[in-house]
C-alpha cells in the first residue's frame, strides 16, 4: 500500500474543492515475514491435525461428502475446506454473534460458550448488557426503536401490515413504494428512483441488465463482492485498476479506446466504470472529481456505489458527490443501500432516462418481493430528517455529530500510535493487526472490556493486513469514544508506529503456538 502524497493531490488540486487527504501506511518487511511465518505455523499445525483426524484420532466435524460418493467428483473445495477447519474455526468465536437488543451506540449480547474448539456453540442464558458498538454500519444512529422512524413504521404496520406478499409488477406496488422512490429521487438530486429489497442484489441482479456481451466494465481492484458478482454476471470484459489510481485508469481507459475488442477490435459497446463511494475495507473515499473527468474525456459512463457514503458523507449527507460539491448528474447510475444511514433495508438505482428501463430488464425487479411497509417507511422518515423536511434540525444535528466523531476518533487513535488506513473523513476506520495471533486475541480482549469491534483477516484482507474496523456513529458520544481508547490501550499490545517491540511478536507467536498445540478454536 502506500501513502497518498500532497504532490499528488497538488496536480489535481482545481478538480478539488476541499482538502483530500489518505493514508495507507506499507506493512514493514519484517513485520510482513513475521506475519506469514504466523500463518505457515497455523498450516503445518492443521496438515497435523488433518492426520490425527484421518487417523481417526481426532473427531473430524467439517462438511464432506457421504462414503458412497468418495468416487465423485468433489463437491468441496480441498483448500477452501482446510482453511475453514484449521485456521478460521479458532477464532470463530469472534463472528456472528447473536444481539438481543437495538445495534445503537451500546448493544446487549447473548453469551455463548464452546466445548468443542468453536464448531458447535451453547448459550448460557446470560447477556452482556451494555456493550459499545463499535461494529454497526448505523452512522446516523437511525437505527433505534424510539423516536419519530420507530413510531411511522409502527403506524405503517397497523395500516398496511408486514408483508405485501407479491412482487412490484403485480399486485405489491404500493403507494408507500411509489412515494419512497420519489423521496429519494429527491434526496439524490436526480430525475427519478428504483428501491430494491436486497443491497447485495442491487448491484448483482442490475449491472447484468445494464452491460452484456461486447461492453468493457472497468472495476476497482477493491470493489465489493456483489460488484464483482453483477460484472461477472453480465457476460461483459472486466478489467481492473489499481485501487483509487487514476493514472492506472485512465491507461486502461485509452487503450479500450485505441484498440478496442480483442480479436476484432471493433469499438466497444459500452465501457462503464464501477468505483465506491467509501471503501468499507480500507476506509478510503473515491477520487470521484477525477474519475468523472476522465469518464467525460473518454466517453464512458460511471456506475457509483454509495453503501457506505449516502447518509455518512457531505454537508447535506447525499453521499460522496455532495462531499465533493459535484453534480450528480455528472454520475450515469448512482447506487446506494438503505441498510446503514437509514437503518433500513433494501438499495436503489437513481440516475436519468435508465429506471423506467430497468423496471422490465432487471430480475431484481420482476422477480423479487416488494419491500416491507415499515421498512418503506424507515427509510421515507430518515430522509426526511436528513433533509430537514420533517420540521427539525435532527438530521442537520446527526450529520455534525458523525463528522465530529470520525475526526476525534482517528485523532485519538493517531496519537495513541496506531496505524490505521483510510481518509481522515470516512466513519470507516481500519486499525491494523498484522499478526494472525492478534485477529482472534483483539476481538476477544476488547469483549472482555464490553467494547464490540469488527476483526477481519484473510481473504476478507491480504495475508499480511489483518485488521480491526471500527464504524462510528452520530449516536456515540464523547465519553463513549473515550471510554474505547483507554480499555483498548490497556487491552492489548498493538502495532504503533513508533513503538513496535521485539517483546509484542515473541507474544504473539507464543499465543499462536500455545492455540495450534492446545487445539483451541
Amino acid at each position: 500500500m502506500f501513502f497518498l502524497s500532497a504532490q499528488t493531490i497538488l496536480q489535481h488540486d482545481s478538480l478539488y474543492s476541499r482538502p483530500f487527504t489518505e493514508s495507507f501506511e506499507e506493512t514493514p518487511m519484517w513485520v510482513a515475514v513475521l506475519t506469514n511465518v504466523g500463518y505457515v505455523i497455523l498450516i503445518i499445525f492443521g496438515y497435523l491435525r488433518d492426520l490425527l483426524r484421518h487417523w481417526k484420532i481426532e473427531q473430524r466435524h467439517i462438511a464432506r461428502e457421504k462414503e458412497e460418493q468418495k468416487d465423485f467428483v468433489p463437491l468441496y473445495r480441498d483448500f477452501q475446506n482446510f482453511y475453514t477447519r484449521n485456521l478460521y474455526m479458532r477464532i470463530r468465536d469472534n463472528w456472528n454473534r447473536p444481539i438481543c437488543s437495538v445495534p445503537g451506540a451500546k448493544m446487549d449480547l447473548m453469551d455463548r460458550t464452546s466445548h468443542d474448539y468453536n464448531w458447535t456453540f451453547e448459550y448460557t442464558g446470560r447477556t452482556v448488557k451494555d456493550v459499545i458498538n463499535l461494529g454497526s454500519y448505523n452512522y446516523l444512529g437511525f437505527a433505534e426503536n424510539t423516536g419519530p422512524c420507530a413510531d411511522s413504521a409502527a403506524q405503517v404496520v397497523r395500516t398496511y401490515g408486514i408483508g405485501v406478499a407479491s412482487t412490484r409488477q403485480e399486485i405489491g406496488n404500493l403507494d408507500k413504494h411509489e412515494e419512497m422512490e420519489k423521496q429519494v429521487a429527491k434526496f439524490l438530486g436526480v430525475e427519478s428512483a428504483m428501491a430494491f429489497g436486497m443491497g447485495f442484489a442491487t448491484n448483482s441482479m442490475n449491472i447484468p441488465a445494464l452491460v452484456g456481451k461486447g461492453c468493457l466494465i472497468l472495476s476497482d481492484e477493491l470493489n465489493h463482492t456483489s460488484l464483482v458478482l453483477g460484472a461477472r454476471l453480465s457476460g461483459a470484459t472486466i478489467r481492473v485498476f489499481k485501487h483509487n489510481n487514476m493514472q492506472c485508469l485512465e491507461k486502461l481507459l485509452s487503450e479500450a479506446i485505441i484498440y478496442g475488442q480483442p480479436r476484432t477490435h471493433r469499438p466497444w459497446k459500452k465501457i462503464l466504470i464501477v468505483v465506491e463511494g467509501i471503501y468499507s475495507m480500507e476506509g478510503s473515499i473515491v477520487r470521484l472529481p477525477e474519475v468523472i473527468a476522465l469518464k467525460k474525456r473518454y466517453k464512458a459512463y460511471l456506475y457509483l456505489d454509495e453503501a457506505h457514503s449516502i447518509g455518512a458523507l457531505g454537508h447535506r449527507g447525499r453521499g460522496v458527490v455532495d462531499y465533493f460539491d459535484l453534480d450528480p448528474r455528472d454520475v450515469d447510475v448512482l447506487m446506494g443501500t438503505f441498510t446503514k444511514s437509514f437503518g433500513a433495508a433494501g438499495g436503489y438505482i437513481a440516475g436519468k432516462r435508465l429506471i423506467e428501463y430497468l423496471r422490465s430488464h432487471s430480475h431484481s425487479a420482476v422477480y423479487a418481493a416488494s419491500m416491507s411497509p415499515p421498512v418503506v417507511e424507515q427509510i421515507i422518515t430518515s430522509m426526511k430528517c436528513i433533509m430537514g423536511d420533517d420540521g427539525t434540525s435532527i438530521g442537520c444535528k446527526r450529520l455534525q455529530q458523525l463528522a465530529e466523531n470520525t475526526t476525534y476518533f482517528r485523532r485519538r487513535l493517531r496519537e495513541m500510535g496506531f496505524i490505521i488506513y483510510g481518509n481522515d473523513d470516512s466513519p470507516v476506520i481500519p486499525m491494523m493487526l498484522y499478526m494472525p495471533a492478534k485477529i482472534g486475541a483483539f476481538g476477544r480482549e476488547m469483549l472482555k472490556k464490553n467494547i464490540g469491534v469488527v476483526v477481519v483477516g484473510f481473504p476478507a484482507t491480504s495475508l499480511v493486513e489483518s485488521r480491526a474496523r471500527f464504524c462510528i456513529s452520530a449516536a456515540h458520544s464523547k465519553e463513549i469514544l473515550d471510554t474505547v481508547t483507554r480499555r483498548q490501550k490497556r487491552s492489548l499490545l498493538l502495532p504503533g508506529k513508533k513503538r513496535w517491540k521485539k517483546i509484542h511478536l515473541i507474544d504473539s507467536t507464543s499465543f499462536l503456538l500455545h492455540e495450534c498445540v492446545k487445539g483451541r478454536g
